[in-house]
């Protein structure tokens, strides 16, 4: 009995992961956070924590559980970022009621345009490697994507 001959061609056994939405999107989060990581160094916070932080400085007393919907991340995951944020003395909570208000410190507004000029900063970056139709399309759909997954 003959042997069935193996496929050897790796480009067919692994051409799956380039067709794949699961691995694609991690692919390019990896990347892209690197770059976040770079753009946000010079404020001595992690991205997230910068966006969190511009939130609070743009709308004081914002809710917490608005926060947590804005940020799209569980209550408990922004409760220990603003405990981060508390601690490093940049945001500070009030409880009314049943409702948890954040509210910027004045060193997290001073800090505010350091937030703002890195988000800039990564927008600059990778708009300068895909270019803005590329970079503004890619936003869209994966914006569109992940409303459309969301159910």
């Amino acid at each position: 009995m003959a042997n069935k001959p193996q496929v050897t061609d790796t480009d067919d056994n692994e051409a799956f992961l380039h067709q794949c939405l699961y691995f694609t999107t991690n692919r390019l989060s990896r990347v892209i956070s690197r770059m976040a990581d770079d753009a946000f160094a010079t404020t001595g916070l992690a991205p997230a924590y910068g966006y969190l932080l511009r939130l609070v400085v743009a709308k004081p007393g914002i809710p917490q559980k608005e926060l947590s919907e804005k940020l799209y991340i569980t209550p408990s995951t922004l409760t220990r970022f603003i405990d981060k944020l508390e601690n490093k003395r940049l945001v500070e909570r009030q409880v009314k009621g049943k409702t948890v208000l954040v509210f910027p410190t004045e060193k997290a507004i001073e800090l505010e345009p350091s937030i703002r000029a890195a988000s800039k900063e990564l927008l600059r970056t990778y708009k300068a490697i895909l270019g803005d139709e590329i970079a503004t399309i890619l936003t869209q759909s994966l914006e569109s994507a992940s409303e459309k997954l969301e159910i």
